[in-house]
């Protein structure tokens, strides 16, 4: 009884950030959460980056496509384009806002989601699937743990 008194206040401590982060136990995540954190990284802006194989697949978060809206233009950069980190390499327009989208790594750009030019709503519909950009080369990218882990 006690213990889990104890833990229910140290719980309370940890949410508002009143113990140290080493005092605090590690939250499990769901089996769905797990996932997309190993399988993604997201940057501060809310794009993120998937890298298999040396080739990297960007997207935007699903928050940044709710704080969006209904997307209805999407501007994305040529195959061949290179960019550095936190370059601009594209535009996503809603009926709310529009969005410059920022390239997490130094690449260059190796395919595209041509769906997206047709049906920029994609984006809304499955940010994390059919809404993504496909494909950039980072084999000359040393930095690929500089982008966040989503945890």
């Amino acid at each position: 009884m006690a213990m889990s008194v104890l833990r229910g206040v140290s719980g309370v401590y940890c949410a508002a950030r009143l113990l140290p982060r080493n005092l605090c136990p590690v939250r499990n995540l769901s089996g769905a959460a797990r996932l997309l954190a190993a399988a993604r990284k997201f940057t501060d802006k809310h794009e993120w980056i998937s890298v298999e194989d040396g080739v990297g697949t960007v997207g935007i978060s699903k928050f940044a496509q709710e704080a969006l809206g209904d997307v209805v233009y999407c501007s994305l950069p040529d195959i061949g384009t290179k960019f550095n980190k936190m370059d601009e390499f594209g535009t996503l327009e809603s009926v709310k806002a529009a969005s410059e989208l920022f390239s997490p790594l130094t690449g260059e750009v190796t395919a595209i989601n041509e769906a997206l030019a047709d049906n920029p709503g994609l984006v809304n519909k499955s940010c994390y699937d059919e809404g993504k950009n496909n494909g950039g080369d980072l084999s000359t990218c040393p930095q690929q743990n500089s982008v966040l882990v989503c945890t």
